[in-house]
């Protein structure tokens, strides 16, 4: 019999590319939340609270510890891990959370804002392995087993309208929306057309290529065309000065270096970040805004 915890390995579910809002009964809808995804495994005694590339975050997020004692039965569980400032989840706060490495500072950051596990979905329930089993059964599987309270919640979802939540994440300036099908079963680390995200913004992976400093840092954004890495512009709004202590000096890594960029100091091309910018057709990096490091790619 399979059992989840043997490893402690498992991929969650991955979500399909953005495509345009629609209704549908078939479909549920849930807010997009601004946060890492994290799978939960709680068990007697113990939480383990791991990222998509089963990397510890318990560490770095100790007012977690806790969840196994807000569960009825051991279980393993896919959700997000979320900062709220101001009643809304904050990326940047998170971020600035994950890149800590002193224990006191991770203490401080608890206290002033403190993480939240939020579950979406339940991949085993006691000796039970749910990936065969209809979303909305392993949904009141999931209602069945948690307790919420202070920093373990559920995520609501509605039925059919999903045009109108995604207007409601637009005009509240939400990240956006996840629609599932009802019947959809679950499907570890692949990427399927039952699970569809409604972004209000749009986002795409860059590699971190460099960076200028001064009253605020700003980073130099590279993509691969045709295996050449090549200049596609900066990104300043959302970026911390934190994030330089990462990054790797090194020689320019464009073979044609980007004009009147003569102040920055380059780096080794090995981080990839996610920007978030308003689609056009005319500057695909209209309004940029750094949305965090990608530790998956």
């Amino acid at each position: 019999m399979m059992d989840l915890f043997l490893e402690k390995n498992v991929k969650p579910m991955l979500i399909e590319k953005m495509q345009e809002p629609f209704d549908d009964p078939e479909w549920i809808y849930e807010l997009k939340l601004d946060g890492i995804r994290c799978v939960a495994y709680l068990e007697e005694g113990r939480t383990i609270l791991r990222n998509k590339r089963n990397m510890e975050l318990l560490p770095r997020f100790p007012e977690l510890q806790g969840c196994h004692e807000q569960v009825r039965e051991k279980c393993v569980l896919d959700g997000e891990l979320v900062v709220m400032v101001n009643g809304v989840p904050d990326f940047y706060e998170l971020q600035k959370r994950t890149m800590l490495t002193s224990k006191s500072r991770i203490e401080m950051g608890a206290g002033r804002f403190p993480a939240s596990f939020v579950a979406y979905d339940c991949m085993q329930a006691g000796r039970k392995v749910l990936f065969g089993t209809p979303l909305m059964e392993r949904k009141q599987i999931l209602s069945g087993l948690v307790m919420e309270k202070d920093r373990f919640a559920l995520s609501r979802y509605i039925e059919e309208k999903g045009t109108r939540l995604f207007q409601m994440t637009v005009e509240k300036k939400l990240e956006g929306v996840v629609a599932k099908r009802a019947s959809s079963l679950y499907y570890p680390d692949k990427r399927t057309k039952d699970w569809i995200k409604f972004k209000r913004m749009a986002d795409r992976e860059f590699v971190i290529c460099g960076y200028e400093t001064g009253k605020m840092t700003s980073l130099i954004l590279g993509e691969y065309e045709g295996g050449e890495l090549r200049y596609a512009g900066t990104v300043t709004m959302g970026v911390r000065r934190e994030i330089t202590r990462i990054l790797k000096t090194a020689d320019c890594p464009f073979r044609r270096k980007p004009k009147d960029k003569e102040n920055v100091i380059w780096c080794k091309p090995d981080q990839v970040c996610t920007v978030e910018y308003m689609p056009n057709t005319l500057d695909a990096l209209r309004q940029p805004v750094f949305k965090g490091l990608r530790d998956d790619l």
